[in-house]
């Protein structure tokens, strides 16, 4: 016997599979990689002055702390973040966006937005609104 669950399950990574090619794609166009992508991401969701320690930006990630320092390296000679100093622990680092990485940033969250949003373009009016609605009580935040 097939459960409903398992349709559930099914076309949620459908649509992921679908929503990471269309973020794949226009993260390429901007010329980052999807791990760039959600650093400075983060960063930049994190608010003024848009930095984080490299230890909060692999925990937030999800990242392991290699996996961090190694995009991070990649960011630094972009020009998109500096390592600075911790202001608050002169032992530690932290990475902060550039004024050029905060550009690139939203201009990536834009990019993506509307290209999920293209995804369903054909879709009739009020489905996506409808289908957050009800996925809403499958997690414990409201997201």
């Amino acid at each position: 016997m097939l459960y409903p669950s398992s349709e559930l399950a099914k076309r949620i990574m459908v649509l992921a599979g679908q929503l990471n090619e269309s973020t794949r794609q226009v993260l390429r166009e901007l010329g980052l990689t999807t791990a760039e992508f959600d650093v400075i991401v983060s960063l930049r969701r994190g608010g003024s002055p848009y930095r984080q320690k490299p230890s909060e930006l692999s925990r937030n990630l999800l990242l392991s702390s290699g996996g961090t320092s190694n995009v991070t390296n990649q960011l630094v000679r972009r020009g998109l973040v500096v390592r600075e100093p911790d202001p608050v622990d002169g032992r530690g680092t932290q990475i902060q966006l550039t004024p050029e990485g905060i550009r690139l940033a939203e201009q990536a969250v834009k990019a993506s937005s509307a290209a999920h949003h293209e995804l369903w373009a054909g879709l009739p009016e009020g489905t996506v609104e409808q289908a957050a609605k009800a996925l809403r009580p499958l997690f414990k935040t409201k997201a």
